[in-house]
């Protein structure tokens, strides 16, 4: 079983290298100047579950020539079309496709560039970045990776992937129900990013203002009502856990997009946020807390390409 890896920074980099280590064969679709800085020096992880350093096979777009028989693709969602374009000569007629980015709607991109048969479900629990120096810096104590078919029959190579990511090194899960994975993670991305980006500040510092319980609160009922009405609502349990999380006093938690607002860089807003409300207004749902914190980013992206101070 072949795999190719669209990218290798944070999340692509370090579930790669997970992956190589527990005898996979991995390849990684890069551009020029990161192919030379992993022909060079490897590949290098540093995480709290036990550094690593590979060395990686890489293919930049014009050398890639011939199909694979899995390709995971972890870009940032407004990457999604070029990414598309650089995978499509690895896409045979028996290639399987996992998407790992935020959100839900890359599903159906996907699925009408290469056909639905061909996109698995994926969802990847991590904070991870790529260092200026090239190596991959993991960030927290989770590296979870839960994958599963989205139509019957699954794809041959399912069950050899997941046999594979069940004998690497990280918190992996083969889910029957991945839309709902799906779904519930952006619930709680939505509702961590939108509250941590609107008001520049941590889950904690948050938490010590006047509003700031009943925005967090108010954004995460949003969220689940919108997914609710899309047909993936959220387990009341699963709901629980996240309010525990949005609710820790001193916590430092943040959503890696708002890293993206402090450096002046583009965000997956319109991916995550935006999608859910343009769900909640099709529904003809109330989502004012869910719409404040995506205008909030929209303003926030005008400036940014106006060029105005952030």
């Amino acid at each position: 079983m072949r795999i190719l890896i669209l990218g290798a920074g944070g999340i692509g980099g370090y579930f790669g290298a997970r992956i190589q280590a527990a005898g996979g064969d991995i390849t990684f679709l890069v551009r020029p100047a990161r192919a030379a800085q992993l022909r060079a020096g490897g590949l290098k992880i540093f995480s709290a579950f036990g550094d690593l350093q590979i060395t990686p096979e890489v293919l930049t777009a014009d050398e890639l020539r011939t199909p694979f028989d899995v390709i995971i693709v972890s870009c940032k969602a407004y990457d999604l079309d070029s990414a598309m374009d650089s995978i499509a000569p690895a896409v045979g007629d028996h290639s399987v496709i996992l998407p790992l980015l935020n959100g839900v709607s890359h599903i159906d991109t996907l699925a009408a560039r290469f056909g639905s048969q061909k996109v698995l479900g994926g969802v990847a629990l991590i904070s991870a970045m790529l260092s200026p120096s090239g190596e991959v810096r993991h960030l927290n104590k989770m590296h979870r990776l839960v994958i599963g078919s989205r139509s019957a029959p699954p794809s041959q190579w399912l069950q050899p992937l997941a046999e594979l990511l069940s004998a690497a090194a990280i918190d992996f899960t083969h889910s029957d129900n991945i839309e709902q994975a799906m779904w519930d993670k952006i619930v709680f991305l939505s509702s961590l990013a939108g509250a941590t980006c609107a008001l520049r500040a941590s889950i904690g510092d948050i938490l010590n203002t006047v509003a700031g319980e009943d925005f967090i609160n108010g954004l995460l009922a949003d969220c689940a009502r919108v997914a609710q009405a899309s047909g993936h609502a959220v387990a009341e349990a699963q709901l629980a856990g996240y309010r525990k999380l949005l609710s820790e006093k001193g916590s430092a938690l943040v959503a890696s997009m708002l890293r993206d607002v402090e450096r002046g860089g583009a965000t997956e807003a319109d991916h995550i946020l935006g999608d859910l409300v343009g769900r909640a207004q099709t529904k003809g749902l109330e989502a004012p807390w869910l719409k404040l914190a995506y205008s909030h980013l929209q303003a926030y992206d005008l400036r940014r390409k106006s060029g105005a101070a952030l």
